[in-house]
């Protein structure tokens, strides 16, 4: 249950990041999440699309350099404390969060927070054990 997410390292210049998602526009691909990170430099443009290996073909046909990394998508309630919740289940048993990004599902009763976790497999057990809903799409 985990998803593809694909990483796309950019120049952090004026119209990179357009070039990207022109790419995937080109090839009716669909972005259904994305964070990005930056530097001075150079970017990390994470995303998740519904169809990553056309995605990765379509970039490294573009001459961007790309990566897979697994990741988890959690649904949770879109309210006050909803990824405390997820935090506080997982806090207590050395799985640290490298690093996090979230959507939203059109019938704004939730969102989907989406994990990379040092430990997936240990980090999926625990959040299904305590019946959080794990995504196997976004």
């Amino acid at each position: 249950m985990y998803i593809k997410q694909i990483s796309i390292f950019i120049e952090n210049k004026e119209g990179r990041l357009a070039e990207v998602t022109n790419a995937l526009a080109k090839a009716n691909i669909d972005i259904r999440a994305l964070s990005i990170a930056d530097t001075s430099d150079f970017g990390i443009l994470r995303i998740i699309v519904d169809d990553y290996k056309k995605a990765e073909e379509v970039l490294k046909k573009e001459n961007f350099t790309v990566g897979k990394t697994n990741v988890i998508a959690v649904q949770v309630e879109d309210k006050s404390g909803g990824l405390n919740k997820i935090l506080q289940s997982i806090k207590d048993d050395d799985i640290n969060v490298e690093y996090m990004y979230a959507t939203f599902i059109k019938d704004k009763t939730s969102a989907i927070m989406i994990f990379r976790f040092d430990n997936l497999k240990e980090a999926k057990e625990k959040l299904i054990k305590n019946k959080f809903k794990i995504l196997s799409a976004v």
